[in-house]
């Protein structure tokens, strides 16, 4: 007895059509996509400074830290002469 003949899998099966899929979409969920993420995308330079993630989230969480902290200091009155 011979096997039956299994479609390829670039094939749709004999018991589907293309017309029961609809309408197809190019980048129908891009928007989505790039609105829940958040990928940055590094000059060379920099990814040449910052070799992984974990150095460039020290880098920047040192540097908000540095910014809250000038956010604070109050300016200092000018002596008159």
């Amino acid at each position: 007895m011979k096997k039956a003949e299994t479609p390829g899998p670039n094939e749709l099966r004999s018991e589907y059509t293309r017309a029961d899929f609809g309408r197809l979409v190019r980048g129908k969920y891009v928007n989505r996509l790039t609105a829940g993420s958040n990928v940055v995308v590094l000059d060379p330079e920099v990814c040449d400074v910052f070799p992984d993630a974990v150095s460039v989230n020290a880098a920047l969480r040192s540097l908000a830290e540095i910014a809250r902290r000038t956010n604070r200091v109050s300016v200092r009155p000018r002596r008159s002469r």
